[in-house]
């Protein structure tokens, strides 16, 4: 296909391009998977049918997690001890679901007194703090003989090091990237640490958290410690791990897969945790047909909301919740509280529409000419939702954004919380680091990863980090898209067009980042159209070109304008789906983006 072509007919509509992905140079047997699914597979990076295997015993095992042997031990002596332990966690759906797992996990081995500890976003900031430690102590009297971190702490060198002024034993697991130091905890479990040598350094806080749970079990298991009592099953909580990895957009990688694969299995099962079946519930999905788009797009989000606009403390609640009447009724509440999350959003995304009509005569869907302007603050933007604004605005425009609001006032005045989301061939962190290098009293504090960071600065040094930023970005000028496009796995035969296909493509998942699901393109004739929900989404009825006699198949298209006139062929990128209603399995396909073809002939490929 001519990509510029594409480009300039989907930028003229408002749409974006389509892309087919490379064919692999070589497709390896794969048993007897269909032909397309085997080259879908292929251009992911599968080489071996043993990298489809998700069953428990393919896990990676342990080695090369540095200080995990040090840190479970520790974790034991706590346990054998009969010492309080503290777990605190961070204020996204990966942190609480590490922190519920712990809880669930180091209760079933025994601990007499396991308590967890959720920093407030707005008062306390990111992670382990002197302040939360104080506000724990005014509380509690003291803090805990040992405190457990779960996705944070490599940065928390004041929090670790205030804890262990006060006398606590300090594990820390995380996943992040750490800085040039590392914080005085007593072991620090993390795959991305200097000398890790793990097969995975894509595993969320979550996995992390599990695999410091099994060494500390294996620890346990070694003292004769379940001599007398059950040794829990650790799979048992695979769900929590599921949905914590897909939630923090890690890359799916082969062991990741197999994490999450376990945990799907054990949620179509009902052999979860109440409250993930709650959230299912809430959000109008049916768990026997979960799939890793469930966790990412509908359950994640409400479990994220807690910690954007209140206290993930509630979802934490709610993945503790043991009695389903419980599990129900703090689902519903995160439910509202996600309604709510969604209203601001879209209050957000219209002000920086309007400012950019205002002052550059642009629109909310047309990045912005100068780099300066991906770069967005307002004083009544809330800082829970920056994050989600700024992953929206970068798929729309396609390019690296950061979004700031107003934090707390410490004694240098007004600071600025800001939260950054990237495009592929720009890592955000760095890009960071560069700035904060080039002008070092500019950013008071940053950290992140790849795609996603976030920092703080003075309210008065907005204008000189959008410059720096500028500066900055200018270097990768080559590696900014014309514009959006879809990226497919090209066209299906007429014979794919069946339930079977696609139950193969769900059983071969999951997928997600690193790992992302097939999308296809053919040429369609469209049939007829109806408008649901006051024309925001459409129901097509379409067929492949040169099929006559098929049977036309049903698509959906989500938040879309009218462009799709009957009668003509188009070009368009869908996802094939199987829809359950009233116990009727049917094929449907979501649309991507359409694409008309030039006087309704094939297009350039």
């Amino acid at each position: 296909m001519t990509t510029v072509k594409t480009h300039k007919t989907a930028s003229r509509l408002g749409l974006a391009a389509i892309r087919r992905r490379p064919e692999p140079g070589a497709v390896p047997a794969l048993g007897q998977l269909n032909r397309r699914l085997a080259r879908v597979l292929a251009s992911r990076g599968i080489r071996d049918a043993s990298q489809l295997d998700h069953g428990l015993a393919a896990i990676l095992p342990p080695a090369g997690l540095p200080d995990l042997e040090q840190g479970a031990a520790l974790v034991a002596d706590a346990v054998q001890r009969g010492q309080a332990i503290l777990v605190v966690g961070d204020f996204d759906a990966d942190g609480a679901t590490a922190t519920a797992l712990c809880l669930r996990a180091l209760t079933a081995m025994g601990a007499s007194t396991v308590n967890f500890l959720i920093p407030d976003r707005q008062r306390h900031g990111y992670g382990l703090s002197p302040a939360l430690l104080q506000e724990y102590g005014q509380g509690h009297g003291k803090v805990p003989s040992l405190i457990l971190t779960v996705d944070n702490g490599v940065s928390a060198h004041a929090g670790v090091a205030a804890a262990k002024a006060l006398g606590s034993v300090v594990v820390v697991t995380d996943h992040h990237l750490p800085g040039e130091t590392l914080p005085p905890a007593d072991a620090i479990v993390n795959p991305n640490c200097p000398g890790a040598t793990f097969g995975s350094p894509a595993l969320a806080g979550v996995g992390v958290a599990f695999y410091l749970l099994a060494a500390v079990r294996a620890e346990l298991d070694r003292r004769g410690w379940f001599a007398r009592r059950e040794r829990p099953n650790l799979a048992n909580w695979l769900d929590l791990v599921a949905l914590g990895t897909v939630a923090d957009v890690v890359d799916l990688d082969d062991n990741n897969r197999r994490l999450v694969a376990q945990g799907l299995a054990r949620i179509r099962a009902h052999q979860c945790a109440p409250g993930i079946l709650a959230l299912f519930a809430a959000a109008g999905r049916d768990p026997r047909e979960a799939q890793s788009r469930d966790l990412g797009f509908a359950i994640g989000p409400r479990l994220n909301a807690a910690g954007r606009l209140e206290n993930m403390r509630l979802g934490v609640e709610c993945l503790l919740a043991d009695d389903p009447a419980d599990a129900r009724r703090l689902a519903s509440e995160l439910d509202r509280i996600n309604r709510e999350r969604r209203s601001v959003e879209r209050d957000m995304l219209d002000i920086v529409a309007t400012d950019l009509e205002r002052a550059l005569g642009g629109q909310g869907d047309v990045p912005p000419m100068q780099a300066n302007d991906w770069v967005r603050f307002d004083p009544g933007f809330h800082p829970g939702v920056i994050g989600i604004v700024a992953g929206r605005l970068k798929t729309r425009w396609v390019r690296p954004v950061f979004v700031f609001a107003p934090a707390e006032v410490d004694s240098d005045g007004q600071l600025l919380k800001g939260s950054g989301r990237s495009i592929p061939g720009i890592h955000l962190r760095d890009l960071l680091a560069e700035i904060d290098a080039r002008h070092p009293d500019l950013i008071t504090g940053f950290g992140g990863h790849a795609m996603a960071a976030g920092l703080s600065l003075g309210a008065d040094r907005l204008e000189a980090f959008r410059q720096a930023f500028a500066e900055v970005i200018a270097r990768f000028a080559e590696r900014l898209p014309d514009g959006r496009e879809v990226l497919t796995d090209g066209p299906l035969a007429p014979e794919d067009f069946q339930l079977d296909f696609v139950e193969a493509l769900d059983q071969h998942g999951p997928w997600g980042t690193g790992f992302p699901e097939p999308l296809f393109d053919n040429l369609f004739e469209v049939i007829d159209k109806t408008a649901l929900k006051d024309g925001k989404h459409w129901r097509l009825n379409v067929r492949p070109e040169g099929a006559a006699d098929a049977r036309p198949l049903e698509a959906i298209w989500f938040n879309t304008p009218d462009p799709l006139p009957p009668g003509r062929l188009w070009q368009i990128a869908y996802r094939p789906v199987i829809d359950t209603f009233r116990g009727q399995r049917r094929l449907k396909l979501f649309v991507e983006t359409a694409l008309p073809v030039p006087g309704g002939g094939k297009p350039d490929f």
